[in-house]
């Protein structure tokens, strides 16, 4: 049985939406890199606390894969997504694993927005 790579991104909705974050981080590859905000990464114990953040909001996310774009087991996604008031475009790469699943290589909601400059004094 073949699973879609537009499944991860499912997975990670009904992960966050139980609230559980072992279920979230598990839909990462263990060195998978997370954009909490455009312009920082985080990976590891760094990953699994930013995504807690988010599910702080206590707000149940919605996704929709746009386009999904698969070769050699490696998958880029583009997908729509919105949590309460806040929608993004989200642009992520997926690797599938032995198991057939795929997981997250790379998780980044914010897609192509630009990190903010940070001011010098």
């Amino acid at each position: 049985m073949t699973i879609h790579p537009a499944s991860v991104a499912h997975e990670f909705a009904a992960a966050f939406n139980s609230r559980d974050p072992r279920a979230v981080d598990a839909v990462y590859e263990p060195g998978g890199l997370f954009v909490p905000e455009p312009g920082t990464t985080v990976t590891g114990a760094a990953r699994q606390a930013a995504n807690q953040r988010f599910l702080g909001l206590g707000l149940p996310i919605d996704v929709r894969p746009r386009h999904v774009y698969a070769h050699d087991g490696i998958a880029l996604l583009i997908v729509d997504w919105t949590i309460g008031d806040v929608h993004g475009t989200a642009t992520d790469v997926a690797r599938e694993g032995a198991d057939g699943r795929w997981r997250y290589v790379i998780d980044n909601p914010f897609g192509v927005s630009q990190a903010v400059p940070s001011r010098r004094s």
